[in-house]
């Protein structure tokens, strides 16, 4: 006998859609939503749209405000800083077990989502890219064999994709963390653990320190919902 697989609900499908939809971009950061407007565009009713914002909001990728509306959201340089620290202790602790419990697997995997990141590197699929580089990421906890650090993980890692789309527009960066993406395979392959902590450790405080620069970009819509 088989389990049963227990079919997707209408909120469940809402919210992946709105979470994909904010992962990819389609939604600018700090946007509005309009409930009304998201029921009639994918053809529900309001409620599974505000059963599914509601799940968003658990996940970060949305702002709800009593009595003014639904933005996608944006971060201050300090909640960037924070996130930043969050995402090394965990990606750090992932990283360090997965090299010692499965390290031909982590080599392996890696180098095949590398080799997805050149192919669309190549193609000029932006898309692909992102998608390949959260991917990289993931790899880090499904290696790891430790079930918590992973579900924490996925409580962020939308959130976490979705400022990745919003840097790919700054190209600098983007080349910068391909290359510390292959920088960290090769460490990998190599089992030097302290070095490839340190080029996580650069990688992703040039995330803090790129949205510092530009902190107007994210902070900008965050203000403006204060202020109304």
């Amino acid at each position: 006998m088989h389990p049963i697989e227990r079919p997707r609900s209408i909120a469940e499908e809402v919210a992946s859609r709105l979470r994909h939809a904010i992962v990819e971009g389609d939604f600018r950061l700090g946007e509005v939503l309009s409930e009304r407007q998201l029921a009639e565009k994918l053809n529900v009713s309001k409620t599974p749209v505000r059963e599914a914002l509601a799940q968003l909001r658990l996940e970060g990728l949305v702002n709800i405000y009593p009595q003014r509306g639904v933005t996608v959201f944006t971060l201050s340089a300090r909640e960037i800083r924070d996130i930043c620290e969050l995402r090394f202790a965990l990606e750090e602790a992932a990283l360090r077990y997965a090299l010692e419990r499965n390290p031909e697997q982590l080599a392996e995997r890696l180098s095949a989502v590398v080799g997805r990141m050149e192919k669309a590197h190549a193609a000029g699929d932006e898309r692909a890219y992102l998608a390949a580089d959260t991917d990289y990421h993931q790899v880090f906890f499904e290696c790891c064999d430790n079930s918590y650090l992973e579900s924490t993980y996925t409580l962020y890692v939308g959130k976490l994709a979705a400022l990745r789309t919003h840097l790919s527009h700054k190209p600098d960066h983007t080349r910068r963390s391909d290359q510390e993406h292959h920088q960290m395979l090769d460490l990998i392959r190599a089992r030097d653990l302290p070095a490839c902590l340190a080029v996580l450790r650069q990688h992703i405080d040039r995330v803090s320190s790129t949205y510092a620069e530009h902190v107007k970009d994210i902070a900008a819509a965050d203000s403006g919902m204060n202020r109304s």
